[in-house]
């Protein structure tokens, strides 16, 4: 194991921890020797040793646990008030100190704890015991423990171990960022890696107290302990605010260097951002566990259920180095650990039941994360009986939760999310696990908080899965900037589909209503609408047909296309700014019962603007309720869906009337630019995007089209592919529209056109086109 970085976590932890424990173990041994009767002192040098012991023996480091094992019996004697502390007994523990330091090093580097098996070392320590004091001569034998044949005492040293090495092992080996040590000293402390060494802590050494003795030969110092140092979480957050504010800074000095116009400062202003940028991330990379973590004590969790209810059940877990926030693995904790409960009381059946179904004897719960559209998703699954939505609607009409009438009017994906519902239980009777009416729904509910969506399928008598998906970090988030009556409003972009605009008298015709809900049918699906103005309680709502013709003759309508709980809908609003990196500022006690604000943030001109919670805003306006008139609306959307549908095109122009069509698969974004911010690199056209340098590609160079004179104009409207560094720029005369087209891209059939509204219109393959250009 000689690559440490692929050490198994936890390994890694014991050897952080423990390196750490040594080192002011020299130090709490000789002021022991000063003050034998301190019971603080005494009592933390037997917890770190125990801890050493107990751990290095789970993790089959037997000669690391025979020797201190031996040491804790030699303090426990201490402890317990048979020996008394004095010269030789320090020497003695403290050679054991060198002796385990020079085990952790070998075990660091090659992953054992060494051929050396200390036998005259193990001797000194079995006298200690007996006698509490060694002469000289006996100890300086200690350093040439390697070439001396083991002690009479070593055989019984190795004898079964006593009952407390099998106590159960001290937290800080299964919790990286948050080692639970009895050491006061290191509560709350956090282990992070830093590039640079610190120098090696100064240590007391080992012959203290023995005049002529020679020096024991200490162990080299390791480029772990070397290499990691132990920082307060609070000083973390701290940081992270300082960060914060930092970025909020330097949206201001961007803004106002693009109103300046001065190129010197342009460019200075962007090495501000990216450093700010990489500050930020490396930052942020600090406050970041692996969900690993938490799961720990899940599977004691699962085998004491299956023990009270006579299942069996085997719980796999995968993808435990995924990273979140600290702050949202803490959020997680009790949802996660609910829902694992339910999974086994609900889900799992009685041995006797899997038997009878066809399935094996012993049922399987897999819990995974992984990281997925700067997302973290968790996945719950397991192969037991599944929901049956006809008794969840049974169960809802019992307990008052929906009436007939609406539960008929529900699809079986809906009534299976029944469960969401407070007071909602299945349970025969009320148990210790479940029966309450208080589970699922806090689930749902915690998960939301913290920005995250939770999504419940099944396959009656099959499998049943919860999917949870959880933003990274809560601190400094991406969003779109929105206008709204005068007002300004950041919308999260996980949530985040689309954008569309609808200008004019054109627009009144495009919405609909259905049963008094206003709907845009988007490529062939109904998209439920609402108003941020009616949202807000604000009295001017104007939408589309309400004014005369000369009135909406030079309005336009932006849609913002949502997404939240399963469920898309639209959201009306006066106008659309960019896009941005904002710090989100918890609210103050006279907006944070509000639901439809998540928090507020600084932008970059000074000015508050208040962040919109979209599952709030989808609740309070009945998009997500299965009653009344939204139900019609899903009900179509649900119907809409289940038809076939080909490939989603984006519609672009070129030239006076070329029209093509690209993938939306192969479509990162599409923007507009300003002509004036286009520059020019090795020949090349290029402009600044989100802190990287963009090259720029004409469409109709590349397919060798007339273009329609976009060289001249001031706004260039451009579809981008790909993200970060990776990132290549389109150049289109004009996006037209996104739509449905019966072209299916994963067939190659070698089509060129195909016919979008009546017209031909050319397929461009994105990949393709690029290749051409060097990309």
């Amino acid at each position: 194991m000689s690559d440490f970085d692929a050490m198994d976590e936890i390994l890694r932890e014991f050897l952080v921890e423990s390196y750490e424990n040594l080192d002011s173990l020299d130090t709490d041994l000789i002021v022991l020797e000063k003050d034998p009767h301190s019971e603080e002192i005494l009592g933390k040098v037997f917890r770190t040793i125990h801890t050493i012991k107990g751990t290095s023996g789970v993790l089959g480091f037997g000669k690391l646990e025979k020797v201190t094992h031996v040491g804790e019996n030699l303090l426990s004697r201490m402890r317990d008030g048979e020996l008394t502390y004095d010269e030789g007994i320090a020497t003695g523990l403290l050679q054991m100190v060198d002796a385990v330091r020079e085990m952790l090093n070998l075990i660091e580097s090659d992953g054992s704890d060494g051929q050396e098996s200390y036998g005259a070392l193990i001797a000194i320590l079995e006298s200690l015991l007996d006698s509490g004091s060694v002469s000289p001569p006996e100890v300086e034998a200690a350093p040439e423990a390697s070439a001396a044949p083991e002690a009479s005492a070593a055989p019984e040293a190795s004898a079964a171990p006593e009952a407390e090495i099998s106590e159960p092992v001290e937290e800080p080996v299964a919790e990286v960022a948050q080692p639970e040590s009895d050491d006061d000293s290191d509560d709350g402390s956090l282990a992070l890696e830093t590039s640079d060494s610190e120098p090696e802590l100064a240590t007391v050494e080992s012959n203290v107290g023995t005049p002529g003795q020679v020096e024991p030969q200490r162990a080299k110092s390791s480029p772990l302990s070397d290499s990691t140092v132990r920082v307060d979480v609070c000083l973390l957050d701290q940081l992270m605010t300082q960060v914060g504010e930092l970025v909020l800074a330097r949206n201001r000095i961007m803004q106002y260097g693009q109103q300046s116009g001065d190129p010197e400062l342009q460019s200075t202003i962007q090495g501000l951002n990216l450093i700010t940028s990489e500050l930020q991330e490396e930052v942020m990379k600090t406050r970041m566990q692996p969900i690993g973590s938490i799961w720990n004590k899940f599977p004691r969790a699962v085998r004491d259920l299956c023990v009270d209810m006579g299942k069996k059940v085997n719980l796999v877990m995968e993808g435990q180095e995924t990273e979140l926030d600290r702050t949202l693995i803490e959020a997680i904790k009790d949802p996660l650990m609910h829902a694992l409960r339910n999974s086994v009381d609900h889900g799992v059946e009685l041995p006797e039941a899997r038997l009878r179904a066809g399935k094996s004897f012993t049922g399987t719960v897999r819990l995974k994360a992984y990281h997925e559209g700067g997302q973290v998703t968790i996945e719950l699954k397991d192969d037991g009986a599944g929901i049956d939505p006809v008794k969840i609607g049974q169960k809802c009409i019992e307990k008052g939760i929906y009436t007939k009438e609406e539960v008929q009017r529900m699809t079986s994906r809906e009534l299976v999310n029944c469960v969401f519902a407070p007071g909602f239980s299945t349970a025969a009777k009320v148990t210790n696990v479940s029966g309450r009416g208080v589970g699922m729904d806090v689930v749902k509910t915690n998960i939301e908080k913290i920005g995250g969506t939770v999504e419940l399928k099944s396959k009656q008598g099959e499998w049943t899965e919860l999917k949870m998906k959880i933003p990274l970090t809560l601190a400094i988030i991406p969003a779109l900037v929105v206008n709204h009556n005068g007002g300004r409003y950041a919308i999260p972009q996980a949530s985040l589909l689309e954008l569309l605009r609808l200008e004019g008298v054109q627009a009144a015709g495009k919405i609909e209503r259905v049963h008094g809900a206003r709907v845009y049918r988007l490529r062939g699906r109904l998209l439920p609408l609402i108003h941020l103005g009616e949202v807000l309680n604000q009295e001017s709502c104007f939408w589309p047909g309400d004014g005369t013709t000369e009135e909406e003759e030079g309005r336009s309508w932006n849609i913002v296309v949502l997404h939240a709980d399963d469920q898309t809908f639209g959201l009306v609003v006066d106008g659309i700014n960019d896009t941005e990196e904002i710090v989100v500022k918890p609210l103050g006690k006279q907006l944070k019962n509000i639901p439809v604000f998540s928090g507020a943030t600084i932008m970059g001109d000074g000015n508050v603007a208040l962040i919109l919670d979209i599952l709030g805003i989808g609740k309070v306006s009945d998009v997500f309720t299965p009653e009344g008139a939204r139900t019609d609306v899903k009900a179509g959307q649900q119907a809409e869906s289940e038809k076939p549908h080909g490939s989603t095109m984006i519609l672009v122009e070129i030239g006076s009337d070329g029209r093509m069509a690209l993938p939306l698969s192969s479509v990162s974004r599409l923007e507009e630019f300003k002509s004036d911010r286009i520059e020019r690199s090795a020949g090349r056209e290029v402009i600044q995007y989100r802190g990287n340098i963009m090259p720029l590609v004409r469409l109709a160079n590349l397919v060798g089209r007339p273009s329609g004179n976009t060289e001249d104009s001031e706004i260039i409207q451009v579809v981008v592919k790909g993200e970060g560094k990776e990132a290549v720029g389109i150049i289109v005369d004009r996006i037209l529209d996104i739509t449905e087209t019966n072209y299916d891209d994963n067939n190659d059939q070698g089509e060129t056109s195909i016919v979008v509204d009546g017209r031909v219109t050319e397929i461009v393959r994105t990949s393709d086109v690029l290749a051409s250009a060097g990309y």
